[in-house]
């Protein structure tokens, strides 16, 4: 069995980039931050050796000054699975962030709060935007 299960989910591969984006706050600041009593585990996190538990997203979000939707996103697919957390998705919904809400809000203004088909035009516009 392998040591670092969570390794390659894409959690681990946040929390590791948002660490380093974070400097010079040091891991154990965020850590500490997040209420974790070892200051080793967000290490532990980042390694992949240790998942989130979904009642720690909110604490570890505001430590690591991100959406806690997108963290919740991410959280559940590492601890329920991707096909588990489509389906949570389905039923629920998706997790909006606070930057997604605003996407939203520009669109229903700028198409004056009507319900528009997205047309492949303006698919392509956005995903130009992103440089898709």
């Amino acid at each position: 069995m392998s040591t670092t299960p969570y390794r390659d989910t894409d959690l681990a591969q946040f929390i590791a980039k948002r660490v380093l984006e974070l400097r010079p706050k040091t891991q154990a600041d965020i850590a500490s931050e997040a209420g974790f009593v070892n200051g080793n585990f967000l290490s532990m996190l980042k390694a992949g050796n240790s998942k989130l538990a979904l009642d720690r997203v909110p604490a570890l979000a505001g430590a690591l000054e991100c959406d806690p939707a997108l963290l919740m996103r991410l959280a559940l697919e590492q601890t329920v699975g991707s096909t588990a957390a489509l389906a949570l998705q389905e039923i629920l919904g998706t997790p909006v962030s606070a930057n997604e809400r605003l996407w939203l809000a520009e669109i229903r203004d700028a198409a004056g709060n009507i319900d528009p088909r997205p047309t492949a035009r303006a698919r392509a516009t956005i995903r130009g935007l992103f440089g898709k």
